[in-house]
């Protein structure tokens, strides 16, 4: 027995060896850089090891194999050429990896990503189990990244181009059977046995790959036509999606062509150059910071020194759409038991719907097993009463937005549960502190804020009023966290934080509509500064009506002229103009929206021209599209620095992920804070000056940042 300090090299008597990784004081395996000499030493012991027959790779962790690199050494690099000579490390070592004679099994369990799955890639044959927590993909796109150790290379020659860019340019994480189906793995087992069927593999010998292709794989990629149409065809998809404000994506286009037309050797050349090249742009750097943010907000298990309660038992007040997916995120994703209480047995119908839907499309789409979605399912139960609410420990209200049925919900949740439960309220408008006026322990009052719709949008808000307990916040953030959710403390103050710094943005762009800037070319001018959807469309989806009710409250409570919505929108009101919940808003819905002639659905969205008519205006494209965004987005940041220096969230980190995860906000720029230090705060303040005097003093830049300026300083 051989041992180094990650890696140890067992030979069984049969001449297999296997080779562990087992990263010391860590809960997951990752590559560093500082390995590539112990593993080359593991590697000399194999190659000098003349008993060998075959080498099973597996993991020392006891739900993961490798989680990627980790991605802390790129800050190291001061320069491309660092990043392409990290990059060129890992292709030589996985290189030696796939060079060696003998058959090389890699045996998966947990994560298999990034640098992990190149490794994995790098081995001759691929054994997964068919856990849950069993995942494979390449998700470095997702930090402005492309695969750096060969994986660009392999994967297309393994499942063929298409399939290959699909995993790429996602950075999608698939399960052990769609790896399968894919040819990426050679065979699925349960995890009692996957070492025993890595050895069976080994023991037959390198295992021979047929790439499979489907009709449209042979047609594209089997001649230099049809992959010129392939990546044409995939360019201009990259093109759409990004709008040119991510260059990985089409780093990984060209990588992989240069690969397929020139060969693995210029492959390769190519992929550690792009690499380096990609590690040094603004877009990795705050796309990396993000995923640290995240990360280190996963380690903050207290809250003021507070220890969370375990929440065994949860209830959800409502079966709405928002009470569904709360309840739908509580029993998938954090396995925790859910009674949905409605006045209707019709509201605790739909709530359990919504789950089955969902969990029937997963196994529709053989992501789950019907065993799982009948297991998930059996965690939901309804009443119309407040039976079974005794051993409750986390109550999530989700009722209509009306203070004395909430006080009346307070009063029972009091009344039926145990003096231990949270009482947490998914109001967006209402003070948390109004909620808690009547409680007999107001100490259990916190908000829980999701997002709609609850089972896509990752961020949450937690609310503590000035008399919730510190052991109440941190319960709510480690509940919220078991769902799934990226959690963040904001003040008890009108719109938290989230709609506080979209209503300025928004109204701005209700103003530019009324001004005559066309629908179309607004939204599109937010969708290239890399917003996900434009202003207008999102005014939409959540409800004009929404909207309409939230500016009133802002401006009542905080003042100010960016909260002024403007009067003419009372229009589409009196129009009946809600958007797309009653098929009626600044865009054509249902029968009225242009079809598609090949699928009858709804085509490429078109506005309602009627909608000028009902505001009086007469639409002309007058101003630049960089001014439009420009106009918007000046007036989040602006608020952004006033809910900081207010103390509505805790720090730039937290203000940055609760934009990104909240609304969307561009996460290539980092969040709001990052940008802004970025454009430089100087600059910042003499744009807003500049549409001060232009157009008022919604505009005027608050104090804070301009004290910043004086004093030339920054968030980060």
């Amino acid at each position: 027995m051989m041992s180094a300090k990650t890696f140890s090299l067992d030979v069984r008597k049969d001449g297999i060896g296997i080779l562990t990784m087992d990263v010391p004081g860590e809960s997951m395996n990752t590559l560093k850089a500082a390995f590539v000499e112990e593993i080359r030493t593991v590697l000399a012991e194999v190659k000098r090891n003349k008993d060998l027959i075959g080498l099973v790779i597996t993991s020392g962790k006891k739900d993961s194999f490798i989680a990627g690199a980790d991605i802390t050494m790129l800050a190291a690099c001061t320069s491309a050429k660092d990043a392409e000579t990290l990059s060129r490390e890992g292709q030589e070592i996985f290189a030696e990896i796939e060079g060696l004679t003998i058959p090389v099994i890699a045996a998966i369990h947990g994560p298999c990503l990034g640098g992990g799955l190149e490794l994995a890639l790098a081995c001759h044959g691929r054994v997964v189990t068919d856990h849950g927590k069993t995942v494979l993909g390449l998700p470095e796109v997702q930090l402005g990244l492309l695969p750096g150790s060969g994986g660009t290379q392999r994967l297309p020659r393994l499942i063929g181009v298409a399939k290959a860019l699909d995993l790429m340019l996602t950075g999608k994480q698939v399960r052990a059977k769609q790896a399968k189906k894919l040819g990426l793995v050679d065979d699925v087992v349960p995890p009692s046995i996957l070492l025993d069927a890595a050895i069976k593999l080994a023991k037959k010998g390198k295992p021979r790959h047929q790439l499979k292709r489907d009709l449209q794989g042979k047609v594209l990629e089997t001649n230099k036509l049809g992959r010129k149409v392939l990546f044409d065809q995939a360019s201009k998809g990259v093109k759409a999606k990004t709008r040119g404000n991510y260059p990985a994506p089409e780093r990984i286009l060209d990588v992989v062509r240069i690969g397929v037309e020139e060969g693995m050797k210029a492959g390769l050349a190519a992929e550690s150059r792009h690499f380096g090249e990609l590690v040094m742009t603004a877009e990795s750097a705050a796309l990396r910071s993000i995923f640290f943010a995240t990360t280190e907000m996963k380690k903050e298990v207290t809250y003021q020194g507070a220890e969370p309660r375990k929440v065994a038992h949860a209830a959800v007040l409502g079966g709405g759409l928002m009470g569904g997916g709360i309840a739908f995120v509580t029993a998938t994703k954090a396995g925790v038991p859910v009674r949905i209480k409605d006045v209707a047995s019709a509201g605790i119908g739909n709530a359990m719907r919504y789950s089955y839907d969902i969990l029937a499309k997963k196994l529709k789409r053989r992501h789950i097993l019907r065993s799982e979605l009948e297991k998930q399912m059996s965690l939901l139960t309804g009443t119309l009463d407040y039976s079974g609410f005794h051993r409750v420990d986390m109550v999530v209200e989700a009722v209509f937005e009306d203070l004395a049925l909430k006080h009346q919900m307070v009063k029972d949740v009091e009344r039926e549960c145990g003096e231990h439960t949270v009482f947490a309220s998914n109001t967006s408008s209402l003070p948390i502190n109004q909620i808690a006026a009547e409680a007999a322990h107001p100490e259990r009052i916190v908000g829980l804020h999701y997002f709609s719709p609850v089972d896509k949008m990752p961020l949450a808000e937690i609310i503590p009023h000035a008399g919730t307990s510190a052991e109440t916040v941190a319960t709510t953030l480690a509940f919220a966290r078991a769902q799934g959710k990226t959690p963040i403390v904001v003040k008890d103050e009108a719109g938290f934080y989230v709609n506080r710094i979209l209503a300025p943005y928004m109204n701005e762009a209700a103003r530019l509509v009324l001004e005559g800037e066309p629908v179309e070319v607004l939204d599109s001018a937010l969708l290239d500064f890399g917003f996900p959807v434009g202003p207008i469309t999102l005014l939409d989806e959540v409800g004009i009506d929404v909207g309409a009710k939230i500016s009133p409250i802002l401006e009542k409570e905080l003042g100010g002229e960016q909260f002024q919505a403007p009067k003419a929108f009372d229009k589409l009101l009196q129009n009946d103009r809600k958007g797309r919940k009653n098929g009626k808003g600044f865009y054509l819905y249902g029968k009225a929206a242009p079809r598609n002639k090949l699928t009858g659905k709804e085509g490429k969205k078109t506005v309602d021209e009627s909608v000028y008519g009902v505001l009086g205006i007469k639409p002309s494209a007058k101003l630049a599209r960089q001014e439009i965004a420009e106009r918007c987005v000046l007036l989040m940041l602006n608020e952004a620095a006033m809910a900081l220096d207010s103390g509505v969230v805790a720090s730039a980190r937290d203000g940055d992920i609760g934009a990104i995860f909240g609304i969307g906000f561009p996460p290539f720029l980092g969040g709001p804070f990052r940008y802004m230090d970025t454009l430089g705060i100087d600059h910042l303040v003499g744009r807003l000056e500049y549409y001060q005097k232009r157009h008022g003093d919604r505009f005027a830049p608050c104090a804070r940042l301009k004290a910043m300026a004086a004093e030339q300083q920054t968030f980060y």
